[in-house]
């Protein structure tokens, strides 16, 4: 997309590569070692102000997602990317970078698990989901700013929004846990985005003439929501229906990760 042309990171897929391999490495091995002789960091003021900024972040994205398309023409069906340079158009490649950069800050999440050497929260999927989303959405800015392959970036910001507030409300200590009986609805809120997002996507192998410019990106989303679809019912089953506790490395894997 020309219209991308000397934006941050935008460049080529390298800057990110580095970074996240950076990140999966401190988190997975440096930073463990660092900390394994050392007293866990007391980072509670600065959780607090993480997270309720990641909630105004969340809300601004979401905002500006409705606008550039999803509230103002688009018709949650076959949407294309308009790569036009209409006001329109151009607002929404800047939410869309917006939205990439914002997975970066979201590397936080696993950085103060090692720092207060919560190393049991760092499991495999969770690495996993803060790992792909900054590298695939490069891809997702740098091709297709736009049309249908944005809902489920539009879900996510509202999904957060409700997420860190609840772990924004957990950071201030426990005080305030007894307003946290709503994390049942949260963890069903999060159900529901990704039966939304596989059944959103999946439209365009319904429609016979969908002219969107990159279908493959089209099953990347659709993979991705359907793997999470499963491991959310997954969840669900044994934390609700069997009232069983999940093991930790499914539990911490998902709750916090979407």
């Amino acid at each position: 997309d020309p219209r991308l042309e000397g934006w941050p990171l935008m460049s080529s897929p390298f800057p990110t590569t580095f970074i996240v391999g950076t990140y999966i490495y401190f988190v997975t091995s440096l930073g463990p070692r660092i900390m394994e002789n050392k007293k866990p960091f007391e980072l509670r003021q600065i959780m607090v102000f993480y997270n309720f900024s990641v909630v105004a972040l969340s809300i601004y994205m979401t905002y500006e997602f409705l606008m550039s398309g999803w509230a103002t023409g688009y018709s949650f069906r076959c949407d294309v990317v308009d790569y036009s340079r209409s006001p329109t158009a151009l607002r929404m490649v800047r939410t869309c970078w917006l939205y990439y950069f914002s997975k970066f800050i979201e590397l936080l999440d696993t950085i103060f698990f090692v720092l207060r050497k919560k190393n049991n929260q760092v499991t495999f999927l969770h690495v996993f989901h803060h790992s792909i989303m900054p590298w695939t959405w490069w891809f997702g800015v740098k091709f297709a700013a736009g049309g249908l392959g944005t809902f489920h970036a539009l879900l996510n910001c509202i999904v957060h929004v409700v997420m860190y507030t609840y772990y924004g409300i957990c950071s201030l200590g426990p005080a305030y846990y007894k307003y946290l009986w709503w994390k049942k609805y949260m963890t069903t809120m999060q159900l529901v985005q990704f039966i939304l997002i596989t059944g959103h996507i999946g439209q365009i192998y319904l429609m016979d003439d969908c002219p969107y410019q990159y279908p493959i990106f089209m099953l990347i989303i659709w993979m991705y929501g359907s793997m999470f679809l499963v491991l959310f019912l997954h969840f669900w089953y044994h934390a609700y229906t069997k009232g069983k506790r999940l093991p930790k490395t499914a539990k911490n894997g998902i709750s916090k990760d979407q």
